[in-house]
């Protein structure tokens, strides 16, 4: 029993920029309560200053996922602030961008402290919120879930463990509670600030793998997860293609994606000097301001609204026999 927009109360991480920030903006122009997390306190103040200034319900506090007890104490502070928590997102997520055998080990594992270890925090935080009035537990993974990314094999890594991790916990919800929706979001290459923020060891500036879709895409997915239960969302048709072609054909997509590596670096730009791994990087956008990125996906807008692409094909096949017809008629 999952709420309309306008009547929820959102708890977002990660949402100083991209993904989260496109979320939040979304979310508070069409009426939710937003609550936004992310290390860099200065930057949501503003970003809440900006939402609150437009007519939004917007509050915050800055915590770092991977430390438990400032996920806690944020949450209270959201509970404290809106009295209750209605769906969760979990946007906040870093990235490496270096062969796995040279990437540093220190690096590796603050990285998962982030992408893995912050969803598990969230969810021994938000679930027992979320259990008594029902509500929806998002998170924003990658459909590098489901095959290897070269040069980006930490960040892979991390997101199969993620998925892992998702997909158990809803089945054991499954079997104790109804009133907890589990989604994980699989978003293709978007183009948000992450390779500009990521640890880099390439010697050139990162590049997310092209084509990327906008930020945007993937908030318009969330927001219908928070409103309808779906246990999964694939964002971008590129992505879908990738995940079925290395279900299907292992091999295949292996080889392909041996041709990956000189598409994530730019070598007319320098690597950027400084990561977000350890310390909140510049903040406040929500698309990369290097990499172009298409504003809608046709398969996604598919996959959420499933009657309404059907209608369309149908009326397309209709107008086709129609067409044909006239032409068949004609002396």
């Amino acid at each position: 029993m999952l709420k309309p927009l306008d009547q929820q109360t959102l708890v977002i991480t990660g949402a100083s920029s991209g993904i989260g920030l496109a979320t939040a903006e979304a979310a508070a122009r069409r009426g939710a309560r937003v609550f936004l997390i992310s290390r860099n306190g200065e930057a949501l103040a503003e970003i809440c200053s900006t939402l609150t200034a437009a007519g939004g319900q917007a509050a915050f506090a800055a915590a770092d996922v991977g430390d438990a007890e400032q996920l806690r104490a944020a949450a209270e502070v959201a509970i404290a602030r809106f009295g209750s928590i209605d769906s969760w997102i979990n946007v906040a997520g870093v990235a490496i961008y270096a062969p796995l055998l040279e990437t540093p080990i220190s690096e590796h594992e603050r990285l998962f402290r982030t992408n893995y270890w912050g969803v598990v925090n969230a969810a021994r935080i938000a679930v027992p919120l979320l259990r008594g009035h029902g509500g929806a537990f998002v998170t924003v993974g990658s459909v590098a879930s489901d095959f290897g990314a070269p040069i980006l094999g930490a960040y892979a890594a991390s997101k199969h463990a993620l998925k892992g991790f998702i997909d158990s916990l809803r089945i054991e919800l499954i079997a104790d509670c109804k009133t907890v929706s589990v989604t994980l979001i699989k978003p293709s290459g978007i183009g948000t600030p992450l390779a500009e923020h990521a640890a880099n060891h390439m010697g050139a500036a990162a590049r997310v793998p092209p084509p990327a879709y906008g930020p945007a895409v993937v908030a318009r997915a969330i927001l219908h997860a928070v409103q309808h239960p779906r246990r999964e969302i694939t964002v971008g048709g590129v992505g879908f293609v990738q995940t079925l072609v290395a279900a299907h054909s292992p091999r295949l997509s292996d080889w392909v994606s041996s041709f990956i590596p000189p598409l994530l670096k730019d070598g007319r730009r320098p690597a950027n000097a400084n990561s977000n791994l350890e310390l909140p990087g510049t903040y406040g956008e929500t698309r990369s301001a290097q990499e172009p990125s298409k504003p809608f996906s046709l398969y996604t807008g598919a996959a959420l609204h499933p009657g309404l692409a059907l209608s369309l094909i149908g009326a397309i096949g209709l107008g086709a026999f129609a067409a044909w017809q006239a032409n068949r008629s004609r002396p």
